[in-house]
């Protein structure tokens, strides 16, 4: 559960972005119905193929969509998104068709 921001948060128990991570970067934030956040376009914009710029102390990163999928909250915990990839990102927000119940996921690998 990410902090109530209007930020992304990064999962820093995990992996970190950069050339040679040798885990999976988790970045999660919140979608709303009503206002803007983070990551209200995940849910119908991200699409596979896309290019999603991460910026980080060191500079930009750009990594390639390729999938966009949908989990629900309760078996998320579960799922093969935390299986460890190396140089893998995976972006994490409720799905803004139904934000109580499923969570959008978008994974990602460096665009290099």
């Amino acid at each position: 559960m990410p902090p109530l921001t209007d930020d992304a948060y990064w999962l820093t128990t995990f992996g970190k972005p950069g050339d040679g991570s040798t885990d999976t970067t988790y970045i999660t934030g919140h979608s709303w119905e009503g206002r803007e956040a983070p990551f209200n376009r995940l849910s119908g914009d991200a699409k596979i193929g896309d290019t999603i710029t991460l910026t980080t102390e060191t500079g930009k990163l750009e990594y390639v969509i390729d999938s966009v999928t949908t989990h629900d909250k309760n078996t998320l915990k579960d799922s093969d998104i935390w299986d460890v990839v190396p140089n893998r990102l995976v972006v994490i927000s409720c799905y803004t068709e139904d934000l109580w119940g499923k969570n959008v996921v978008v994974t990602a690998m460096p665009k290099w």
